[in-house]
């Protein structure tokens, strides 16, 4: 086995912060279950995308009960939920010391969030030439503070990843060459 053979990403997933976007944003209220992402669509696509393998560390705060069939759920696609509570930002915090631990690793990484307080750590780890590192969400939604980070790559979770099952309400600068008419008729 090569050293190459050996990377793997490392996708970090601020689930509160997709759905926040997705509700407020793009729905304009609380999604519907069948409305969310398809959490194993964005596993496997950055697995074909990048050729390696995958580990998913799927944040969450639980300030109450826990989400137990929606933990159930993460562990049977594959991901590594990791619940957190305390006080503050827990997951911002708790993605912020998982990307500054990776700083130490070889692996590639995919932040799936838009949230800009993971600038920092972001740009740290783009600054290894031989690591890749991406973000997945919205494009519209993106901070521009994450958007700056060179060397970055970005996958749409709709348009790139098709985490969805249906198409969302989302407004898109259109090619003229894809523009019909009749979607707006």
């Amino acid at each position: 086995m090569t050293a190459t053979d050996a990377r793997q990403t490392y996708l970090l997933i601020d689930g509160e912060n997709i759905d926040a976007t997705l509700g407020m944003s793009i729905l304009g209220r609380r999604p519907h279950p069948e409305e969310r992402p398809r959490w194993n669509k964005l596993l496997s696509f950055i697995e074909r995308e990048w050729r390696q393998g995958v580990r998913g560390l799927f944040f969450l705060a639980v300030d109450g009960d826990l989400p137990a069939s929606f933990v159930q759920a993460l562990v049977a696609m594959g991901y590594q939920p990791i619940m957190l509570r305390g006080d503050g930002k827990v997951v911002d915090i708790a993605i912020q010391r998982t990307a500054d631990a990776l700083l130490e690793r070889e692996d590639d990484v995919v932040l799936v969030s838009h949230d800009r307080d993971f600038a920092p750590q972001l740009q740290r780890l783009a600054e290894t030439p031989e690591r890749r590192t991406a973000i997945m969400g919205f494009s519209e939604f993106l901070s521009s503070e994450l958007r700056r980070i060179s060397r970055v790559e970005f996958f749409d979770l709709e348009y790139d990843v098709h985490a969805f099952t249906a198409e969302l309400p989302r407004l898109k600068v259109i090619d003229i060459a894809d523009f019909d008419p009749l979607d707006y008729l």
